[in-house]
């Protein structure tokens, strides 16, 4: 009579599986015990950048960059997107190991206390202005179609009223004065004028400011303030306004971060950020036929953003399109 043994062997406790965690640590470690390596984490703490701007910011060769980025990547640090024909970098703040994902979070608290040097501040803010000047020529020079463009994607008929529902849905929020970041055509206008005492709409191009002040002098809106700037305006405002509204802007912007880290600046105490965006996306079409910076956003980005800022959700709203895009609306409240 023969007896069979079945062993069950733990593949945890093998000691491949040791030597692969070790091996995971040593790379770690090694990304990290480098100080470009780590001014390039830093950088991208809330942003994210290509790797030519990487090499504009840091003043070096692509080919070495690019063997930093192979580094960080394979240790886990920085992960990449897609946005059309472009490859963006960003740190990776997830890991399959507590124990790594500790480390990863000591790591980035530890560098994000420093402080950036100020040439590379500089070459950032430069990167950042270069992208706006792109997304400035491109509404210069297809503002006409611009709309009929958006339309393809989501009408605002689709969305519009969803926003107005949001605000509406907010029982603490102050109707003294508002602000639309990027008007468009003004189309948006008209439910913040009937809201709130006061409106500002601001758009940095002039082409497109013009059109919203056409649409406000159609229907005799006669509360709207008309600002040709770009965010760098909260700065000089103080916590004056008590709701800030986005329609479709996001996706445009050079850097995310920085847009609501200057509304957080003139936001008051409980005051809100309201946010219509499309989800990630990979339409191609959609970037190169509206000018787009990046191709739709993760609800977690901009949960992210808006918590760096003292911004946090109160309410939200999701819904698909049939052409395969899908939008959120997000209303965040600004605390102390």
């Amino acid at each position: 009579m023969s007896v069979q043994l079945n062993t069950v062997i733990s593949t945890a406790d093998t000691p491949s599986q040791h030597h692969a965690d070790g091996q995971t640590l040593v790379q770690f470690l090694k990304a990290s015990a480098d100080a470009l390596r780590l001014d390039i984490l830093r950088t991208l703490k809330t942003d994210s950048f290509g790797v030519l701007e990487l090499c504009t910011v840091f003043s070096i060769k692509q080919s070495s960059m690019s063997h930093h980025l192979k580094v960080l990547a394979t240790a886990g640090l920085v992960c990449t997107r897609r946005e059309g024909n472009s490859i963006f970098y960003r740190r990776d703040n997830t890991a399959t190991d507590n124990t790594l994902l500790a480390l990863k979070e000591q790591l980035y608290a530890t560098i994000d206390a420093l402080t950036m040097a100020s040439d590379i501040q500089a070459r950032i803010h430069a990167v950042h202005k270069n992208r706006a000047e792109t997304a400035m020529q491109f509404f210069v020079q297809q503002g006409d179609k611009l709309k009929q463009q958006q339309d393809l994607i989501a009408p605002f008929e689709v969305y519009g009223p969803q926003v107005d529902a949001l605000i509406n849905s907010y029982s603490g929020l102050n109707t003294a004065k508002a602000i639309e970041i990027g008007p468009g055509e003004g189309d948006f206008l008209p439910y913040l004028s009937q809201r709130f005492d006061q409106v500002v709409a601001l758009d940095n191009a002039s082409t497109m400011l013009h059109k919203a002040k056409t649409t406000s002098a159609t229907q005799a809106l006669h509360n709207i303030d008309f600002e040709l700037n770009d965010t760098q305006y909260f700065h000089s405002q103080g916590h004056t306004f008590d709701c800030a509204v986005l329609n479709m802007v996001l996706h445009h912007t050079p850097s995310p971060n920085q847009l609501f880290s200057d509304i957080a600046l003139g936001l008051k105490t409980g005051g809100a950020l309201v946010i219509c965006e499309l989800c990630e996306h990979e339409q191609q079409w959609a970037k190169e036929a509206c000018g787009d910076m990046w191709m739709g956003f993760h609800p977690d980005d901009l949960t992210r953003w808006a918590n760096a800022n003292a911004l946090y959700e109160h309410q939200n709203s999701y819904f698909a399109l049939r052409n395969g895009f899908q939008i959120q609306i997000r209303l965040f409240i600004k605390e102390p």
